[in-house]
Parts: C-alpha cells; structure tokens; sequence
C-alpha cells in the first residue's frame, strides 16, 4: 500500500474537541483497511487567507497532518469523509514521495557534453531501433494526380 499525506485545516476548539475529530477521521483510515503512521500536531495558526467553509468564514485554524497507508481504492472515500466533515476547514490527499535508492551519479559523467553521456547515447540507439522509414503522405482524394498541385 502506497503512503499517503493529508494536512487538516480544524475549527478552532478545545483539546477534546480536537480528540474527537481525529479519533472518527482515524477511524474511517482504519474502516477503509489502512494504517497511520504518525499524526503530527502543528498547532494552531492564523490562515493567510479567509477560508470559507460550510457557509462559515475561517480566520484561524488548528493544523494537523495524518500520514498513513491506504489501498489507492479507498482515497476518495476518506477525502470524501473529511469533506463532509463540519469541523474539517481544509484536507487534501497528497502521495509521499520517496525518492528511489538507486541512483548512481558521477559528475564525471554530467560534466561530458550530452552527446557522449551514456544514458543519451542509449537513447539515441534506442530511437534508431524504433524508426520504421519515412511516412509518406496519402492524400487519400482516389485521384492518381493531386489537382491543387500548379
């Protein structure tokens, strides 16, 4: 399973308040066959801007961010939870990036001009193999002449 991030944007309340909202947006994570990982508590800001929500404007918001894992399946319906929330301002789903382990690089091999990296050379070969000739044109009028020519 993939692992997801979602910052919340909350309404302002007490810490039970807050218990509670993350406890049921934890319980349906839970329900849609997913695991948290960690849940991050940002404390509570300021907004750059009015946010409106559920016909009410938001100027201050409590800043919490779930990472978890879910199957790609279940993602709406976990967005579609926390948009119909009352006490949810803001969320949106992000997919972590990881980034991959295996890259080799050389500065030796940057510092060449880019046609005599290998990997453009690789490219270069492979984009010979894929060539099949010129297309030529068929203007397709069943006319053995092409009339508009002068």
């Amino acid at each position: 399973m993939p692992t997801y991030e979602m910052p919340l944007l909350l309404r302002i309340g007490s810490k039970v308040e807050y218990t509670n909202i993350l406890k049921a947006v934890a319980n349906e994570i839970f329900e849609s066959g997913g695991f948290i990982r960690r849940i991050e508590n940002w404390g509570d800001k300021e907004l750059p801007c009015k946010a409106p929500a559920h016909g009410k404007v938001h100027t201050h918001a409590g800043h919490f961010m779930f990472c978890f894992d879910s199957p790609p399946s279940e993602i709406f319906n976990i967005y579609d939870y926390c948009k119909r929330n009352l006490s949810i301002i803001r969320t949106q789903i992000y997919k972590e990036f990881v980034p991959s382990k295996n890259v080799e690089c050389s500065l030796e091999e940057e510092l060449l001009p880019p046609a005599y990296r290998p990997n453009v050379q690789k490219l270069l070969e492979e984009s010979k193999k894929h060539k099949s000739g010129k297309v030529k044109f068929h203007y397709n009028s069943g006319l053995d002449y092409y009339p508009f020519i002068k």
